[in-house]
């Protein structure tokens, strides 16, 4: 039974309300039910059994929670307690008539099989009418403030399931300045129905007419919200915008409510709205109960995705997370994003370079991390065809010195972010990531030899990343500056595919992956990689980007093929010939054991690199390069 000391003034109202409805309900039916006589025949002994039936009553409400729910949300959930509570109580009353009072006390039926019927109707009236007619009041008041607001009329494009989030919404104040009108959906069971008061008008076809017709009855549609089922690909959603912006309405999406927490509010329409396959769901829980209570290292964290992995951190539920970044705005940056999540985790930042071996492990040895995830890395293509020097002392060494200092520290477990240019690599950011890879295999591969009967040995694993949408350096940033000066896009070749992944699913998969090899069963493979689907012509998502920019490809905006650079190929591959790839029982991860020779002969590579480094000999370095891998094809000359 609720205690009285923690009753709050809105829980006594409702409890007043609700046995002040009970005693009104039990004093109607008597009424209804007899004539003078037979009332005044039992009105001593009501007056008498009401008060104990109140006191009772407020224990049912109580059991059944019905002081709780809040009246503005009144809905089926909440007039289900209602309609089980009034049942109990009409039970009762039952009880009490046929077998405790009627025969042993008063001598007849007190009540009566018809006057527990009328109080069962009357009870669930009085109670769930007051509440309805108080989220009607709410409602009421919510629409018309919105337009009194001056929200903006408003197009709502998706299912009926999808609309009615958004309605209710709205309703609860949680999305404000909007104001629908109409509802387009692509459901033809949806049409000429609708949903909370609003029109299902037509399908996503129609958007120009109705906009026309609703003009003409004297509202002027400026915005329109896309649900996530206005996102299916053969909803068409570019062609959509497009329209869209010819008729000058704003544009805005509603997240689905199973992406990782987003919060349930409107959102500009990003190019990951339109990936051509649907995005993979990661099991939360799962990462929350890996990453709780844990201490973590993100080196590279102000990067994107490095400060995409810190954001995920912390919402799992990390105890202490560090970040090392070498460029002081970014680590700035990402530690600002990071004070305003209200989390509990104590979060500090470190500039460092971890190039820097000895600064690498003073900084690990006193943190002691339970995780590293190591995304600090160089990795734009070209630019390291030609730097090849700095890619090797970054993406080789800076890599051997985190994998090293994680292991000194005693930490459980390190994460490499990848790529898919590691495989058969053509460039040198491709060889350097697949070498850091190796030497991650081999020194997890040397730990586990020497493994501890006390302790489970540190785990090495790498997750290759196709292309993240968004991110630093991507083609997506570029494209749309391009698009932003008026023209032309440049792509390399008209056949160029790449895999496609958004930051939120790159993390994700990190994060899963280490959750995955840290786990009670240890498995030998070491390389993880996300199920992205059939890869996306380049083309194909330039002529995208343009369309959500609510423009015409070829017509307001050129697209020019500039040719293959340095260190590219036409498609990219996600496993080595020899990697026997496997499904881990993990929906949209697929995994790999790993090829990978002796941590010995790792080192041996790495010493003849660092000479080749200290007399800046592009030729030896090359050739240590394609020693170490051999489907290496880079041209040193």
């Amino acid at each position: 039974m609720i205690r009285l000391a923690k009753l709050s003034t809105r829980t006594v109202l409702i409890m007043t309300h609700d046995l002040v409805a009970t005693a009104a309900a039990i004093v109607a039916s008597f009424y209804i039910r007899f004539e003078d006589a037979g009332l005044a025949q039992r009105w001593q002994w009501l007056i008498g059994l009401l008060p104990a039936f109140l006191f009772y009553a407020a224990i049912v409400y109580a059991l059944f929670g019905v002081e709780k729910a809040k009246w503005r949300f009144t809905s089926l959930p909440e007039l289900n307690s209602i309609f089980r509570a009034t049942t109990v109580l009409a039970l009762s009353l039952l009880v009490l008539d046929y077998i405790l009072v009627a025969q042993n006390f008063y001598g007849t039926f007190f009540f009566g099989k018809i006057t527990i019927v009328l109080y069962w109707f009357l009870q669930i009236f009085f109670l769930g009418g007051t509440r309805v007619l108080y989220r009607h009041f709410r409602y009421t008041r919510t629409r018309l403030r919105a337009r009194e607001a001056q929200s903006a009329p408003t197009l709502v494009l998706g299912r009926a399931a999808d609309a009615e989030v958004l309605l209710r919404a709205i309703e609860s104040g949680a999305v404000s300045k909007i104001w629908p009108v109409a509802i387009l959906s692509p459901s033809g069971s949806d049409q000429n129905q609708s949903i909370r008061g609003i029109t299902v008008a037509g399908t996503f076809e129609d958007l120009e007419r109705v906009c026309l017709d609703l003009e003409l009855k004297g509202t002027r549609v400026t915005r329109l919200v896309m649900t996530p089922s206005a996102f299916d690909s053969d909803a068409h959603p570019e062609t959509i915008l497009m329209r869209a912006r010819r008729l000058g309405l704003a544009t805005n999406r509603l997240p689905s409510l199973d992406q990782g927490g987003e919060a349930l509010r409107l959102a500009p329409v990003a190019v990951e709205d339109l990936l051509l396959r649907p995005s993979v769901n990661i099991d939360y829980k799962r990462l929350e109960d890996f990453i709780r209570g844990k201490s973590v290292i993100v080196t590279g964290g102000g990067g994107s995705i490095g400060a995409e992995i810190c954001d995920r951190i912390v919402t799992f539920g990390a105890t202490r997370l560090l970040v090392v970044e070498n460029s002081e705005p970014a680590l700035h940056a990402v530690l600002e994003i990071l004070a305003t999540k209200g989390a509990t985790a104590r979060i500090d930042g470190r500039i460092a370079d971890i190039r820097d071996r000895e600064r690498i492990f003073r900084l690990f040895e006193t943190f002691k991390p339970d995780i590293v995830f190591h995304a600090a890395a160089l990795k734009h293509v070209p630019i390291l065809e030609n730097d090849w020097g700095e890619g090797i002392k970054t993406n080789v060494f800076g890599s051997v010195n985190v994998a090293d200092a994680a292991a000194a520290a005693g930490a459980a477990g390190m994460v490499m972010i990848s790529t898919d240019k590691a495989i058969e690599p053509v460039s040198v950011l491709g060889a350097t990531k697949r070498f850091a890879e190796m030497y991650c295999q081999a020194l997890d591969a040397d730990l586990a030899r020497k493994r501890s009967p006390h302790r489970a040995p540190m785990r090495l694993i790498a997750v290759r990343f196709g292309n993240v949408l968004a991110s630093n350096g991507s083609v997506v940033p570029k494209f749309k500056a391009q698009i932003a000066a008026g023209g032309p896009i440049t792509v390399t070749h008209p056949d160029m595919v790449r895999y496609f992944m958004t930051i939120r699913e790159a993390c994700d998969l990190v994060v899963t992956a280490a959750s995955h090899a840290m786990g009670p069963d240890r498995s030998d493979v070491s390389v993880y990689v996300l199920n992205m689907g059939q890869p996306v012509k380049i083309l194909d998502l330039a002529e995208r980007m343009i369309r959500l920019s609510g423009l015409e490809p070829g017509v307001d905006v050129a697209i020019t093929f500039t040719g293959i650079r340095p260190g590219e190929r036409l498609n990219e591959i996600l496993f080595a010939r020899e990697e026997p790839s496997e499904g881990i029982g993990i929906t949209g991860i697929v995994a790999a054991k790993p090829i990978y020779p002796s941590l010995e002969a790792m080192r041996a590579w790495l010493a003849t690199l660092e000479q080749g480094l200290a007399k800046e000999e592009r030729i030896a370095i090359y050739g240590v390069l394609r020693d170490a891998v051999p489907d290496f094809r880079g041209d040193a000359a």
